[in-house]
């Protein structure tokens, strides 16, 4: 054989083995969702459980939710797997079934360990937690913040706390009137004579309305009625009235109670009205901490009237931390579904769909949403703790005493603050929710993917309370007060800090020298600070020139109410953006890099919606809020590469998640497909097959035959 021959024959053969090896070799093979999401947890640059940790205010913090999360899941009272699928009915008993479990732990446990307790429960079943909430929060509540010690020890003995002997409720709304406590229609008119008050509906719209635990529950309830003494009226008080006989559940004399049926969501409240019928109660039982009626009948009101209002700043609190925890919970479904979720292929050679987190588009839908629920968390921290703040000074202060002036302001700056907030992070949830609901594409319909539920749940909070618009516009007329105290000099709270500034703010623009410097959380906060100053000044000025033109105080604020809503909205963004940021200073060194890049999006995002603000007071030149919308798909970017980490943090279980689509694991399918098969079992018995048979079997006389179109025409 030649040498040519040779050279050719090794080049053939040598071809040949490297075909073979090539059709040996493993072809690529497409991920399980189980691996998908292991892919996305090995992305984290942080430790997700020092994360967990600082989110929960230390590790003890977190021991202790994961020791009431594994409580609450082996607890048969609260199996949650099924609750998509029960009546109206069926879930009351059930969560009358929850009051015995959880009672015992009112007393075991001291209040600050029990509120947490109770916070994650919400998280599973708001349903309970608010009908638990209505006779502890609500009716036991008004007892401790609005009655004498005597009067309190009292309804304690009588089994207030213990559950024991009576269940009670809050009767403030009525049929015609809700925010407007003071315009409240029920009486309480006091006759001398018998040293009782007479408790009365006068008309249908002062029925009470929406009353939690009333249509089946409740013993016992607080009501909200005018005060009436020898003919004056007094304003609207709390009074103790008995309304079923705890032993028989029979109604009281001139009591009439009703349900008033099927909700949008929290079917677990047996929400009722109540009407009174000149019902007599014993003068000692209305509540008279604050405002007095003696034997004699001598009206003695408190000095300071606004030191009642403490009490009622609570629920709002609760609702900006509730905000947040749900959001957390949304994005949580939403985001490991979208890191398992395959549609259409990026490439024609890929082997593999597209993972949905991966596309652009669907970052921006996600992410902002991811920074939002970090945002409301650290807010929700800050509130709680303002709150707190305050009601250790109420405590401790009495009239006369030297700080009252302080304290006074402190309840004005908390009770619109958590309005204002209360307002915005409930809002911003419910669009939240409904956004991570339709990124599941068409499981978002799905009962048992949990939003659609958690949505219905979760709306009632933009209207309880106080309706969001109503405080958005309490907050609103803080505003203009404030920033006309401060044009007359007075120095204004942290919370309103830009206000002190109005000489330099409200012409300032950003003097970056290039745009990369825009990316720093005091430049940020600068410019909140500047575009909030000059649209509260646009609220102030608007009251001020209606007070010129002779309106009274009163007209001139409604006559602005637009532009106090605007200024309530804009505050708010820049107040949570400050939370945030100051949250990121404070975390350890190892979270600070992630957490920086979450509050950014957060910041630039919500620049980026109120865009025009930031146009029109010059604090941006069109070029720079180029770059910011820039910045934002950058951090989005940058955020997707640890968004489930990230999630991971919020530490919920998969009982608490209760959604197939956003298990841990990410295995998504068949966690989705045992469910609807558990749920609806195959081959029982056809639930209306009578009348399908019915239908079909019909006795139908024949037509006349249609005539053929074609002939009609020759």
């Amino acid at each position: 054989m030649s040498e040519s021959a040779a050279s050719q024959r090794l080049a053939f053969v040598q071809n040949h083995l490297q075909v073979a090896a090539c059709a040996n070799k493993e072809e690529p093979r497409k991920k399980t969702p189980i691996e998908s999401m292991a892919e996305e947890r090995e992305k984290a640059t942080f430790d997700v459980r020092e994360l967990t940790y600082f989110l929960d205010g230390g590790e003890k913090f977190t021991q202790i939710r994961e020791k009431f999360m594994m409580e609450l899941e082996r607890d048969p009272t609260f199996r949650m797997y099924d609750m998509y699928d029960v009546t109206k009915d069926q879930i009351r008993e059930r969560t009358m079934e929850k009051f015995r479990t959880i009672v015992h732990y009112v007393s075991a446990e001291p209040v600050h360990i029990f509120t947490m307790r109770m916070q994650t429960i919400s998280l599973i079943d708001p349903g309970f937690w608010t009908r638990f909430g209505v006779h502890y929060g609500l009716f036991f509540g008004a007892l401790r913040g609005s009655a004498t010690s005597a009067q309190f020890s009292h309804w304690v003995s009588k089994g207030a706390l213990a559950l024991n002997g009576m269940v009670g409720c809050f009767a403030m709304t009525e049929l015609g009137h809700g925010s407007n406590v003071a315009g409240l229609e029920t009486t309480a008119t006091f006759d001398e004579s018998s040293d009782q008050f007479i408790i009365h509906t006068p008309t249908v719209t002062a029925t009470k309305w929406w009353i939690g635990g009333a249509a089946h529950t409740a013993t016992h309830t607080v009501v909200f009625a005018q005060l009436i003494v020898r003919g004056k009226r007094y304003g609207t008080k709390s009074f103790v009235v008995q309304l079923r006989d705890p032993k028989t559940y029979t109604l009281m004399p001139g009591i009439n109670i009703g349900d008033i049926g099927k909700k949008m969501g929290r079917d677990g409240i047996d929400n009722g009205w109540i009407q009174f019928t000149n019902v007599r109660i014993p003068r000692t039982n209305m509540l008279m901490k604050h405002t007095k009626v003696s034997r004699a009948g001598d009206v003695k009101e408190p000095p300071m009237a606004q030191l009642t209002y403490g009490a009622l700043i609570q629920g709002r609190v609760a609702m900006v931390v509730d905000s947040g925890n749900i959001a957390k919970k949304a994005v949580t479904i939403a985001g490991r579904y979208a890191a398992v979720r395959r549609q259409f292929a990026s490439s024609p050679h890929d082997v593999q769909e597209t993972k949905l987190i991966d596309y652009a588009i669907h970052q921006y839908r996600l992410m902002p949403l991811l920074a939002q629920a970090y945002a409301f968390h650290f807010t929700g921290v800050e509130t709680q703790k303002l709150y707190d703040s305050l009601m250790d000074k109420l405590e401790s202060t009495q009239p006369g005493d030297a700080s009252m002036q302080e304290v006074l302001d402190t309840l004005k700056e908390t009770h619109a603050t958590s309005a204002g907030l209360k307002a915005f992070c409930t809002w911003s949830t419910l669009n939240a929710i409904e956004a991570c609901r339709q990124t599941l594409g068409g499981h978002g319909y799905s009962a048992y993917t949990g939003l659609a539920t958690t949505y219905n749940d979760f709306a009632v909070h933009c209207t309880w309370e106080g309706d969001n618009t109503i405080l958005t516009l309490q907050s609103g007329r803080y505003l203009v007060s404030c920033y006309r105290e401060a044009l007359a000099g007075k120095t204004q709270p942290e919370g309103v800090d830009y206000l002190n500034h109005l000489d330099t703010l409200l012409t300032q623009g950003c003097a970056v020298k290039k745009n990369e410097d825009i990316l720093d959380f005091n430049i940020i906060q600068q410019a909140w600070g500047v575009v909030t100053a000059n649209v509260v000044k646009k609220a102030g000025d608007d009251f001020e020139s209606c007070l010129k033109q002779g309106m009274n105080p009163e007209g001139a604020y409604e006559e602005c109410s637009q532009a106090r809503l605007a200024a309530a909205k804009i505050h708010s963004f820049g107040y949570v953006f400050r939370r945030f940021a100051q949250a990121v200073q404070s975390a350890p060194e190892g979270l600070k890099a992630i957490l920086t890049k979450v509050c950014f999006l957060y910041g630039l995002y919500s620049i980026e919606q109120n865009a025009g603000f930031f146009l029109q007071y010059r604090y941006f030149t069109p070029s720079q809020m180029d770059f910011v919308r820039a910045q934002v798909n950058v951090f989005c970017r940058e955020v997707r590469q640890e968004y489930i980490p990230l999630i991971d943090a919020f530490n919920y279980s998969d009982y608490m998640i209760n959604s197939p689509l956003g298990v841990y694991d990410g295995n998504v399918y068949e966690k989705y497909f045992d469910q609807v098969k558990r749920q609806n079992p195959v081959g029982g018995e056809h639930p209306y097959l009578p009348l399908i048979q019915s239908l079909l079997t019909r006795n139908v006389e024949d037509d006349e035959p249609l005539e053929d179109d074609d002939e009609d025409d020759e």
